[in-house]
């Protein structure tokens, strides 16, 4: 079983730095978002639906992997190829990065359509971003999507793998919905996903603050955890500061979604800043790779 799970880590990991993401017809979170659709919108007692939703659509998610694991255990090569294949499909490393470089380049040579581009990293209305405003939200969302997409189905799958591969690929699929459901539903004008976004809050707590002190590890820079400690709270999210604080801090830079929130340790973030992000992010992503290895190993 340790092989199996490191196997399976090690296949995702590959099918991250070579392919990035499957194809958006086949891929699973997009497949489980159109699941979602239909009940995001109004609905009688939008409180208690949103309850079964949060609770029964990720559930139905981890099952339906689980299953499909346990159905080709007799052979631990395809066990783990398939547990690989769903740890690929709830994870994002590569794709991240490049949208965010995509958008740091287009805010020097095109800022409108950096604006436009923002879109696919930023769920914020970007129309009257200045340049500096644009970096600052691709670094935040670096920061932010770290933690939901990779750190947080990643740690799940290890911390689960020593136990069952089966349930270990069930763990991410279950946290990776999870998250999902909070990004389409987790809005305060949304009763219907109160239920997500408070499950969401409690799931992320611990990825959140672990992806915060990866990145000080590969920043050679253990002081930016405990300086960014200080300013964690200044976003609305419980969980989400603690990334973005930490590679601000790293950096020296201030990060800011004007009117919510700002994280002041410098000047806003220049290309050069934005890209040694990139940096950071990516070191900090294969670094949670190897770990989660090692965890499944043992």
């Amino acid at each position: 079983m340790p092989v199996t799970a490191t196997a399976a880590i090690g296949l995702a990991a590959l099918g991250d730095r070579l392919v990035a993401e499957p194809p958006a017809r086949l891929h699973p979170v997009a497949l489980f978002g159109r699941l979602v659709a239909p009940v995001d919108r109004a609905l009688p007692a939008p409180r208690l639906v949103g309850v079964g939703v949060a609770v029964g659509l990720p559930l139905g998610a981890g099952g339906l992997v689980f299953g499909l694991v346990r159905l080709v255990r007799f052979s631990p090569a395809l066990a783990a190829l398939v547990a690989g294949l769903v740890l690929f499909s709830t994870t994002s490393l590569r794709l991240l990065t490049d949208e965010a470089h995509r958008v740091v380049v287009l805010s020097t040579d095109d800022l409108p359509a950096a604006r436009t581009a923002l879109r696919s990293l930023a769920g914020r209305d970007a129309s009257t971003l200045s340049d500096a405003e644009v970096r600052s939200a691709a670094v935040e969302s670096l920061g932010e999507n770290l933690a939901d997409g990779l750190v947080a189905p990643l740690s799940a799958f290890a911390l689960v793998a020593p136990i069952s591969l089966a349930g270990a690929a069930a763990a991410a699929a279950w946290v990776k919905a999870v998250n999902t459901l909070d990004s389409m539903l987790g809005y305060p004008d949304k009763p219907h996903g109160t239920a997500s976004a408070r499950l969401d809050d409690l799931t992320m707590w611990l990825p959140a603050r672990l992806t915060a002190l990866l990145l000080a590890v590969v920043a050679l820079d253990p002081g930016a955890l405990s300086r960014a400690r200080w300013q964690a709270s200044n976003p609305p999210s419980p969980n989400s500061g603690w990334p973005m604080a930490t590679l601000a801090a790293a950096l020296g830079v201030s990060l800011e979604k004007p009117g919510v929130y700002a994280l002041d340790f410098g000047s806003p973030p220049s290309v050069e800043d934005a890209r040694r992000a990139e940096v950071l992010v990516t070191r900090a992503g294969l670094l949670a790779f190897a770990l989660a290895g090692v965890v499944a190993w043992f």
